[in-house]
């Protein structure tokens, strides 16, 4: 399986035969505006299955920042039901969905949120060191997952000392100490020039093989989304699954 450059894909026979990580039914989101309720997205229904990396386009305002936010437990939908293995996140308290996110979805945002009085090291250790983990115990992943993201050098420096596609693979390398179930990136490209989007992206192909993660990427650009094992489009408050072939290199 290549889900790098090359856009191979499993055929349906093998894919059916994989297990299913995520399992969304009848999605549903609304937001109070004044005195009336604006629907989102309704009826949303799809699976994913362990280690697929799934693209998920659709224009701003579609809602797929919402979506993901749901999908990992930082929001609520207004309906329907989510299950990450056999796990119902809707039921979650406050307490249990932090954990959920701490352990099982690592996170990468548009902008990488590095705190900036802490080094690249510290800022990928700190979702170990937020369990009360002591930094003699996490520095040793901290750095190894640098190396992992090509930055095994700079892991001294605070995120202000760092270029943007930088700051990015230190968000990535964050969101992967963990050892995530789930890894969810929100415009992760969106913020970087051609050239290092296009190596970010890279970088995020090659774990997702090496580490067997399940990947879902929210993203504009439709070259990305082409190369992802599915794809699915959130439009007008629906959601349909398309060929990632029918997309634009």
């Amino acid at each position: 399986m290549d889900l790098g450059g090359g856009g191979v894909h499993l055929n349906s026979q093998a894919a059916e035969k994989e297990e299913t990580l995520l399992r969304v039914e009848s999605l549903k989101k609304v937001f109070r505006s004044g005195e009336s309720d604006l629907v989102l997205f309704e009826n949303l229904s799809f699976e994913v299955k362990r280690g697929e990396m799934l693209a998920i386009v659709g224009e701003s305002g579609a809602g797929k920042s919402t979506l993901l936010h749901i999908l990992s437990a930082l929001d609520r939908a207004s309906a329907g039901n989510v299950y990450c293995a056999e796990l119902m996140l809707n039921s979650l308290s406050a307490d249990d969905a932090a954990r959920f996110r701490n352990r099982d979805a690592g996170f990468v945002w548009q902008f990488h949120y590095l705190l900036p009085e802490f080094t690249a090291a510290e800022n990928v250790a700190m979702p170990l060191l937020q369990r009360g983990l002591r930094w003699a115990e996490v520095a040793p992943q901290a750095f190894s997952w640098l190396g992992e993201v090509g930055l095994g050098r700079r892991s001294h420096h605070r995120s202000g000392e760092l270029s943007g596609g930088e700051q990015q693979r230190v968000a990535l390398a964050r969101a992967l100490i963990t050892g995530p179930k789930l890894l969810l990136a929100d415009e992760p490209t969106g913020d970087l020039d051609g050239q290092t989007a296009e190596a970010v992206f890279e970088l995020i192909a090659r774990l997702h093989r090496q580490h067997q993660l399940t990947s879902l990427i929210a993203t504009h650009n439709l070259s990305f989304a082409r190369r992802c094992r599915r794809v699915l489009r959130l439009e007008r408050g629906r959601m349909e699954e398309i060929s990632p072939e029918s997309l634009p290199a």
